[in-house]
């Protein structure tokens, strides 16, 4: 039972055009609003007090909601005291309302004339004389000059502005000059067409091989990043372009002479897409499964960057295992996503992220994977979901409290209650394997994250 009338609500909900609002619904957003004015009003109070004042103002309640990021109220900053008065509107239904002010014309009419505004004028001053600026105010200062001509002139000068008029392709020029050697241009040039050069894999292997042990590549990183970036981008339907590209990656990760820590937020994103991507690779060329070894060898690099990189940047972690479990929960992405969101979470979080963030969703999963495997034309990528999910669960096998059975029951009662942790398929598939240690993981309820 709310406080707050649904009538209300019914009658807001038909001023909107909704003529029929279910009484349940009305009930529920009473509710709601009932919270949220507590919710203001216990901000505003606390404004209130804060200041000093025993009275509650309007400018207390515009200030509770914008901290709330509420659009504040407009027309009652007045700082006069609100006079309310009561008006009946039935039996036992008051009507409040704001009483207005009343205007005495005599007043008005008596009262003196605000002051005339001054009239508009001119005035002339030299901007330059004989070519030499003087030093008056209407002029601008020499720190003024020299912002000016540090800032970014002509039409790319705002991206925004320039992309509005077609000008978007236009080169600024940056204030630092980045100075690449001929020899480290010739380099970049070379190792981008080895990579790409389809026909020659000795050609390929050289390159990689160049690329994990050259230590002199420091001015070539953020080149390689971005050329990774954009082949990723543009290529999501190649499957030999997006391999080459995480090579490239996993070869510059491993090369000891290269400081890679400040490059890592971007090269997460492209590594994220080779694993969680919608759709990767033509089918119709590569296979309707191919793209899951993209996606295993994706893991093992993400995993390597987070175990390398992880210690600089506290977020990174959290960071994509939160990505990994977005996709995985959305049941509108295909079964190649969920896989490679599974494989992420496994190797970023580990047994706690698998006990924590896989584990108590998979209940949840099970009707959409249930589904899949009665598709004909999706009952294999669906097997590849269940693979992922059994080797997440082995992760927590290895790290289960015990591996004896704490008494858990045997025969269909283990099965019930297997199912009623893991779901109907991947319970069954526990239940099948016979692995003592497996099911005692599952089960184990008290394990400390």
């Amino acid at each position: 039972m709310s406080v707050w009338n649904p009538e209300n609500v019914v009658d807001v909900a038909e001023s909107v055009g909704i003529a029929s609002l279910h009484r349940d619904v009305a009930e529920h957003l009473a509710r709601d609003v009932e919270f949220r004015l507590s919710q203001v009003l216990e901000e505003a109070l606390k404004f209130m007090r804060h200041s000093k004042r025993t009275a509650l103002t309007t400018q207390d309640v515009s200030q509770a909601l914008r901290l709330l990021d509420v659009e504040p109220l407009y027309g009652y900053e007045s700082t006069r005291p609100l006079r309310f008065g009561e008006a009946s509107i039935g039996p036992g239904q008051p009507l409040f309302y704001v009483e207005d002010e009343e205007v005495d014309f005599e007043k008005l009419i008596n009262a003196p004339l605000p002051k005339v505004p001054r009239e508009i004028s001119f005035t002339a001053h030299w901007l330059a004389v004989e070519g030499v600026q003087p030093s008056i105010p209407q002029n601008p200062t020499q720190a003024d000059q020299r912002n000016q001509e540090l800032a970014a002139k002509g039409s790319g000068a705002n991206s925004t502005l320039a992309a509005v008029s077609g000008n978007d392709n236009v080169s600024v020029k940056p204030l630092v000059k980045h100075v690449l050697s001929k020899e480290l241009q010739l380099y970049f040039e070379r190792i981008c067409s080895a990579i790409l050069d389809e026909s020659n894999e000795e050609y390929r292997s050289a390159a990689f091989t160049s690329l994990r042990t050259d230590p002199g590549l420091h001015q070539l990183i953020p080149y390689f990043v971005q050329f990774v970036a954009d082949k990723v981008t543009h290529n999501l339907k190649s499957f030999f372009i997006l391999h080459q590209s995480l090579q490239l990656t996993a070869a510059l990760l491993d090369n000891p002479g290269l400081y890679i820590a400040p490059y890592v937020p971007s090269i997460v994103p492209s590594v994220l897409t080779c694993l969680i991507g919608k759709h990767l690779g033509s089918s119709s060329a590569d296979g309707p499964s191919r793209h899951f070894e993209l996606r295993d060898y994706a893991s093992t690099l993400l995993a390597s960057i987070a175990r390398k990189h992880g210690a600089s940047s506290s977020t990174l972690r959290p960071r994509i295992a939160r990505s990994c479990l977005k996709h995985f929960l959305d049941s509108h992405k295909p079964f190649g996503t969920h896989y490679g969101a599974v494989l992420g979470l496994t190797s970023i979080a580990g047994a706690g992220g698998v006990r924590s963030l896989i584990l108590p969703n998979l209940k949840t999963y099970d009707l959409h994977l249930r589904d899949g495997i009665k598709d004909e034309a999706r009952r294999e990528q669906a097997e590849y979901i269940v693979l992922a999910i059994m080797r997440a669960l082995e992760a927590l096998e290895q790290d289960a409290v015990g591996s004896m059975q704490n008494g858990h029951p045997e025969g269909d009662a283990l099965r019930e209650r297997l199912v009623e942790a893991a779901g109907e398929v991947v319970g069954t598939r526990v239940f099948e394997s016979g692995r003592s240690g497996l099911v005692n993981a599952v089960l184990e309820k008290d394990l400390a994250v």
